[in-house]
């Protein structure tokens, strides 16, 4: 009798998700005993039943309209880096005038560091949603034209051939042979740009905000209060890990065909 799909799905959940998830409880209990072996403050190293119960208690009042803002600035800002960061590189893929005159500009802007750029954001904008927008869009924005632009470029040529015999043209090649094969690439980036986003609504969220989780950190730590630092941690973590998850998951339902070939190999 040949196993059921349920069953090869959920076998393949274990594998997948069992060693993190086990890992992550020996972690948790190994800093739980170390507290308390040790006596450590709270103030110094929170035990993470504190972070739990700063988390429970606090969010009713402080931590969900702030989770609400920094998700709202995250996917905002994560939509303007994928919107633009596509344009961009297709861009760049169609002139190479344009590539070799702009990409350079594009590596150096990625050289001024993030910390730097808040505050000047702050300065023009306020404490509004735009610089949080616009500081998203800039750390993310990059990995995404990389990623696409390089595999918009690899793309075999003999398929580019093929398409010009059948009179295909510049459009139609672009979108029947090199957008999808790029496809696999792009999603990479994507997954590299997901993982940074609630980095750059944070450090915006510092430099100027009224609300946010980085702002309810940038309140807590001098009042000591580390178990409520932790709690907003533990917060953008979950919110970088579910967006990059569903990036993931999307990558899948688009271009699960790229991925067969690894699959059956294993």
């Amino acid at each position: 009798m040949t196993p059921r799909p349920t069953s090869r799905r959920g076998a393949w959940g274990v594998r997948r998700w069992g060693p993190p998830t086990v890992v992550l409880v020996a972690i948790a209990a190994a800093w739980e005993l170390a507290t308390a072996v040790l006596g450590v403050e709270d103030y110094i190293l929170p035990a993470p039943s504190a972070v739990a119960h700063a988390l429970v208690d606090r969010w009713d009042s402080t931590l969900a309209s702030a989770t609400w803002v920094t998700l709202t600035e995250v996917v905002a800002g994560f939509a303007i880096a994928v919107g633009a960061g596509l344009l961009i590189a297709c861009a760049l893929h169609f002139s190479r005038t344009a590539r070799s005159a702009l990409y350079p500009w594009l590596i150096g802007s990625q050289t001024v560091p993030v910390v730097v750029i808040a505050p000047v954001l702050a300065i023009i904008f306020g404490y509004s949603l735009t610089p949080k927008l616009i500081l998203v869009a800039l750390l993310c924005f990059f990995p995404i034209v990389v990623a696409t632009l390089d595999g918009l470029s690899a793309v075999d040529d003999d398929l580019r051939r093929m398409m010009r015999t059948l009179y295909g043209t510049r459009w139609s090649i672009f979108w029947r042979v090199e957008l999808p094969a790029a496809l696999p690439s792009l999603f990479t980036g994507l997954r590299l740009s997901a993982a940074y986003a609630s980095t750059a609504a944070v450090f915006g969220e510092y430099s100027g905000s009224s609300d946010g989780l980085g702002h309810v950190m940038r309140q807590a730590v001098p009042q000591l209060q580390s178990a409520l630092v932790f709690a907003a941690i533990a917060l953008l973590s979950a919110m970088s890990v579910a967006l990059f998850v569903l990036v993931t998951a999307l990558e899948t339902a688009l271009v699960g065909w790229a991925h067969e070939g690894k699959s059956t190999n294993r």
